[in-house]
């Protein structure tokens, strides 16, 4: 397998314990459903098994297992900003990215008068506009959407005619969940503060392919997912610290504003999860080389970025050999990830997930919370498409496989 996983990559697939699952035709499932979330390795399991067998309590109390807890709680903080590229200050962690994202939206509407305005794009997940549509609603604001290229990235000529001294928040993607794309971020972080806006970064999709960095990025909020990146269920904010300073925060009246992060947690965190959260970002790390945890996850994720690229490469050529298969979006492999929104003509999605899955190959159907991308396409939201996706745990081999199953599904409606 020509990538930079040549000689470890058997030994990479061992750590998952998942990988090693069998269907019901007695070959290895394959893993083509990393979009909705990827699967985890034995030391993000043993680490969430540890805490809770070992060190299990709440916090800041004086006694010995409370002092390990809040220390799981630092580190953890530590090591989500080395993932982004930010502060572990900055940090905060909730239930999931989108009730996160509501809670810091909430704060955020605090300081918005009416007529104040807001930017969405049709690329995003749901979790990054209907949250603004709600806090529109309450507070007499006005949302702007922007529509999509016809390659499916986010149209900046209109974003640049809409923006204007109302608007107070650019929102989007760093990568669709649904069709792949990675618009530039850094040059619409760039227009939003132009007019004095903030960037508010949506990073699910993006986090288990590419390199976080906020100091690149140039945005002001992100957002991400550990479930996504190999790590457990779990939502993970970073914040500007100038930016959130600024933010009312909905919190109990003893809780501490410091570090300035917390102030955005609601209630008792899940230890565990934070746990499981940093062994899944050592396990990245441990794919890489450096003197530091962000020096290794600079290298792991060149080395993932090359592997996904030649997967995606793959793919794409393999599938445009297959006559009535139609991929959504860019062919570009320096403008998306390895994940493709496909429709394949007479076989709606779902049937062909179905078909998949007989043969030990796990896809998603559906819309996915991309609404706006469904829109865009024409597609009912209801229908939906056919959606796969690889991470670094994926071999060619496996992509031939998928292709062939493909082929093998468009072929029958020829």
């Amino acid at each position: 397998m020509a990538s930079a996983f040549d000689a470890e990559f058997q030994s990479v697939r061992e750590r998952f314990p998942a990988l090693q699952r069998q269907g019901g035709n007695g070959r290895e499932v394959i893993y083509a459903d990393a979009p909705g979330g990827t699967q985890v390795p034995s030391s993000v399991i043993d680490a969430m098994i540890d805490y809770l067998a070992h060190h299990n309590a709440n916090i800041e109390g004086e006694f010995c297992a409370s002092r390990e807890t809040d220390q799981i709680i630092a580190k953890s903080r530590i090591a989500a900003a080395a993932f982004v590229g930010g502060s572990d200050d900055e940090i905060a962690f909730g239930q999931n990215m989108t009730s996160l994202n509501f809670n810091l939206i909430r704060a955020f509407g605090r300081s918005m008068a009416p007529g104040d305005e807001i930017v969405v794009t049709q690329l995003d997940h749901e979790a990054n506009v209907s949250p603004w549509l709600l806090l529109a609603q309450d507070r007499d604001l006005v949302v702007r959407t922007i529509g999509l290229t016809s390659d499916l990235d986010i149209d900046l000529t209109q974003l640049a005619d809409v923006l204007n001294s109302r608007t107070r928040v650019v929102a989007h993607t760093l990568s669709s969940n649904a069709v792949g794309t990675v618009p530039p971020a850094g040059t619409i972080a760039d227009m939003a503060h132009a007019v004095g806006a903030v960037a508010w970064v949506d990073a699910v999709a993006f986090a288990p392919h590419r390199r976080i960095d906020v100091r690149d990025l140039k945005c002001d909020l992100l957002l991400c997912s550990p479930y996504k990146f190999f790590g457990p269920h779990l939502g993970l904010a970073w914040i500007r610290r100038a930016f959130a300073e600024t933010l009312q925060a909905e919190r109990v009246r003893p809780a501490s504003l410091f570090p300035v992060g917390h102030r955005f947690e609601t209630g008792t965190l899940s230890h565990e999860a934070l746990a499981g959260t940093e062994a899944a970002i050592e396990y990245l790390a441990s794919l890489g080389e450096g003197i530091d945890l962000t020096g290794r996850l600079d290298s792991a994720f060149t080395r993932i970025r090359d592997h996904e690229m030649a997967l995606a490469d793959r793919f794409i050529q393999g599938v445009a050999r297959i006559p009535g298969i139609r991929l959504l979006g860019t062919p570009d492999t320096q403008r998306r990830v390895c994940t493709f929104g496909l429709m394949i003509d007479g076989v709606e999605p779902a049937q062909a997930a179905r078909e998949l899955n007989d043969i030990a190959i796990y896809s998603w159907n559906g819309n996915f919370y991309a609404q706006g991308v469904m829109e865009s396409l024409g597609i009912p939201v209801e229908e939906g498409i056919l959606r796969l996706g690889f991470v670094h745990y994926a071999s060619e081999s496996e992509v031939d496989r998928v292709v062939e199953a493909l082929d093998r599904i468009a072929g029958a409606q020829q």
